[in-house]
């Protein structure tokens, strides 16, 4: 077996043989940041970068929050610029030539929280007045000097500050007073370049947890002791150190002695900058004799300057170093670095990352030697199946402490493999397998103590769930290209609690059923249209859900979600939910889709629509009743059944010749009704009229008279009235009429109703009459005027059918003069009441 020195060697040649990674890293502010800070739908971001433009645009809506003029060639700011965009909220204009800014440039969007002008040409710190700002980036500008404005007092809220002149060389004791009683989060200072001058007690002024400084000391190393003892008075936790060297420089004293006094610094990071070995020994040295517990190389260069390259003996002297992380790493050496050290200086180490190192070897001998290393995070590798658990290798105790392991960014292939070798890590919880090659080859054997997964951007498909462990309580499938997640997928899976489903083609949340666990589900970028009650009803757990940038249909599908909803568990609501169709809602934010309960609720609807229709029905029958209407239509089917008839009944009295159009039988009780009324208003229309009283044939016998006046009367006429019931004769005569009725001319019978016949006041004798008023239609005496004029226009369209001239058109337009001397009558009358017959 190799010594342990060896296997470090080892270690540090594969690792620092292949980075490639650029060292310089970019200051600017993440899109990221102001969105999240200001932006709630994607209609307040406008991005206007590399549009050619040499102001600020004046059509700006004025509900914007967001906007990036960045790469645009506008040279002044003014008063004016901003006018048009009360609501601002984050700014950013970066490389756009900007050399002079007004003072009251700003006055005018008071909400502005972020504010990025880094990379610009300001030779002066611009006045700000803006009690909200929280994130203030002025990196890359050529301003001769850090003296902040007296403005800058009102930076109340002001959380981070990025200051970088690429001319200022100097720092003096007063440049930062403005916020001494502001305090910060975050302050970055410098942008790169040598540093000449730092006034003892500059950093003083501020108050900060985190600082990131930007600048180059070789051959002033006496202002970087300067600037680490007033950082250790200011009892800042975290000191990120960029461009700290330049290539090939003499270091010739500690730069970093003072570490080993700065009891409050736990976290240094070290990066984009040049290493040597003989730095790397000292700095170790410092290291093990300081309080810091988390250190960081990110994207440096290293070159040995040592004959024996990097040697480290172990010290007699407990560490407090528990996080340590290589980021990138390049070198020019033709041979691999010499690195000589024991682990058991770091056995107490709990995090360790090699990322982006080349790495397809795991040298495992001496990262076993870490026995409280609980994440190992190898990412962004080159590292395969059997390049991680290596064949030289022992693995009868790997990892006895190991929780945390990410293989993401490698070559792994076979999950049945790996699924297998994670028995030997036995207390191994999550395992990070994203951005590999897997491939589904064989049912998998997990281990039950692995309860957290990731196999993110690998092509597997809907079988994945087959291969996964009902032990698994975490798992992130992003970008893998499910399709479907069934029931059945889902029973596989009994403990699962958070579920991440991102960016495949899935066009419903499954069903996890009423006893499902989940209580973190990540289904955006998929396929769904809509988010229903059902579907939440499967989850009755969920305290986290991430739908957004899905397919949405903005109708009532939506309105469940969009009305009754708890928004608060989602954490991307509202900025990433839009409206997919119909087309003209396209890009329309959710938010702003508006429904209702009275078009959305089909329950709400039915019950609306036959309220309304009850409502309509009711006002046409309050209208119908109110108008006689029942009157009216008895009437017009009258009409109607008389033309129906009318050819019939021209066959059959083809050869027949009438003498009279009617003959009347009536009480003489109702003479003066018949005498006045009756009589007079037919005959004189043209009519012939048989009256008994001026017609019957003196001498011959009563009943031969009524017989032959009916036989030669084309419609026999009743007059009913209580008076007509109890004559002997209008018996007689009725019965005579009906047999004719029966033999010749079925419709022969008009019957005149000159006032209401109760039932009871019919006699036996008279019982075939109240039949014949079931079936018979009958004319209703009115005792209004203007019904009275219809009544007459239906008697003598009745009498007129015996003329072969006469038809429906006739009838009309008797209705028609009807109804306009009715509605003139309404005119000068005003509203008037009838009952309908």
């Amino acid at each position: 077996m190799l010594p342990k020195r060896a296997n470090v060697a080892l270690l540090m040649s594969v690792i620092l043989l292949n980075w490639m990674i650029d060292p310089h890293a970019s200051t600017e502010l993440p899109d990221e940041q102001g969105m999240s800070l200001c932006v709630t739908s994607r209609r307040e971001v406008q991005d206007l970068t590399r549009e050619n433009l040499t102001s600020v645009p004046s059509n700006l809506s004025n509900n914007t929050k967001y906007l990036d003029l960045s790469y645009n060639p506008i040279r002044r700011l003014n008063g004016d610029s901003f006018v048009i965009l009360p609501n601002l909220c984050f700014l950013k204009m970066t490389n756009c030539g900007l050399e002079e800014i007004s003072v009251d440039t700003f006055d005018r969007i008071p909400a502005l929280k972020a504010l990025n002008m880094s990379s610009n040409k300001l030779l002066t710190i611009p006045e700000l007045r803006l009690p909200n700002l929280k994130i203030l980036d002025l990196t890359g500008n050529p301003h001769q000097s850090y003296a902040l404005p007296r403005s800058f007092e009102s930076l109340e809220d002001l959380e981070f500050l990025s200051l970088g002149s690429t001319t200022a060389q100097s720092v003096t004791a007063d440049d930062f007073r403005p916020l001494q009683r502001i305090p910060l989060k975050h302050f970055a200072l410098g942008a790169g370049i040598p540093w000449k001058k730092y006034e003892a007690g500059a950093l003083l002024k501020l108050s900060f947890q985190k600082m990131s400084l930007n600048a180059s000391f070789c051959g002033h190393f006496d202002l970087f002791d300067r600037i680490l003892r007033d950082l250790n008075v200011t009892g800042a936790t975290a000191l990120r150190l960029i461009t700290l060297f330049p290539d090939n420089c003499e270091l010739g004293v500690d730069p970093l002695e003072n570490l080993r006094t700065m009891p409050n610094l736990k976290n240094l990071t070290i990066e984009s900058t040049w290493i040597n070995s003989s730095f790397l020994e000292l700095f170790f040295k410092n290291l093990w004799l300081s309080t810091i517990e988390h250190v960081s190389f990110v994207h440096i260069t290293y070159n040995e300057d040592t004959p024996d390259g990097f040697q480290f003996k172990s010290l007699n002297h407990s560490i407090s170093l528990r996080s340590f992380t290589f980021d990138g790493v390049k070198h020019y050496q033709y041979r691999y670095p010499t690195v000589n050290m024991s682990f058991d200086v770091v056995s107490n180490l709990i995090y360790l990352k090699f990322s982006g190192s080349g790495m397809n070897i795991l040298p495992c001998q001496s990262i076993f030697a870490l026995p409280s290393l609980e994440t190992l995070d190898l990412a962004n590798n080159l590292l395969t199946d059997h390049g991680f658990w290596w064949y030289t290798c022992s693995y009868t105790s790997v990892f006895p402490k190991l929780k945390r392991l990410n293989l993401s960014q490698n070559r792994f292939q076979s999950l049945s493999f790996i699924a297998g070798k994670t028995h030997e890590m036995t207390t191994l919880e999550f395992l990070d397998l994203s951005f590999n090659s897997i491939v589904l080859d064989e049912k998998c054997n997990w281990p039950a103590h692995l309860t957290e997964i990731s196999l993110a951007n690998n092509n597997l498909g809907n079988d994945v769930f087959k291969y996964l462990s009902k032990s698994f309580r975490k798992i992130d499938l992003t970008k893998t290209g499910i399709t479907t997640m069934t029931q059945s997928d889902v029973s596989l899976l009994p403990n699962l609690t958070h579920l991440v489903l991102s960016s495949n083609g899935i066009p419903f949340i499954p069903d996890f059923g009423e006893s499902s666990a989940v209580v973190s589900l990540y289904i955006d970028q998929n396929s769904i249209t809509y988010l229903s009650k059902e579907m939440m009803d499967r989850l009755p757990r969920l305290q986290t859900l991430k739908a957004g940038n899905n397919p949405y249909v903005c109708t009532c599908d939506s309105h469940w979600f969009l009305t009754r909803f708890d928004k608060s568990i989602l954490v991307d609501w509202p900025l990433d939910y839009t409206c997919s169709t119909p087309q003209s809602l396209t890009g329309l934010p959710l938010s702003e889709f508006k429904t209702t309960d009275q078009s959305c609720l089909v329950w709400l609807r039915v019950v609306l629509a036959l309220s309304v229709l009850t409502v309509i029905v009711s006002m046409i029958g309050g209208l119908f009743y109110k108008y006689d209407g029942m009157w009216y239509a008895k009437m017009l089917m009258v009409w109607i059944r008389m033309k129906r008839r009318s050819k019939k009944r021209s066959q059959l009295l083809m050869n027949v010749s009438f003498a009279y159009h009617g003959f009347i039988s009536y009480s003489h009780h109702d003479a003066g009704w018949v005498d006045s009324q009756l009589v007079p208003c037919l005959e004189n229309a043209g009519f012939s009229l048989c009256v008994h009283e001026r017609d019957f044939v003196p001498g011959d016998w009563v009943i031969d008279n009524i017989i032959n006046c009916v036989e030669a009367s084309y419609k026999t006429l009743f007059v009913l009235s209580k008076h007509f019931v109890q004559s002997e004769w209008c018996n007689y005569e009725l019965f005579f009429a009906q047999h004719r009725a029966i033999s010749i001319q079925e419709d022969s019978l008009v019957f005149i109703l000159l006032e209401p016949l109760p039932d009871d006041c019919l006699p036996r004798k008279f019982l075939r009459l109240r039949s014949l008023l079931r079936q018979q239609t009958y004319l209703e005496w009115p005792s209004d005027e203007t019904k009275q004029q219809v009544f007459w226009a239906s008697l003598k369209s009745m009498l007129r059918m015996a003329d072969k001239s006469i038809g429906l058109k006739d009838v009309a337009m008797a209705i028609s003069d009807t109804a306009q001397e009715m509605t003139m009558k309404v005119q000068k009358s005003g509203p008037t009441y009838h009952r309908l017959k």
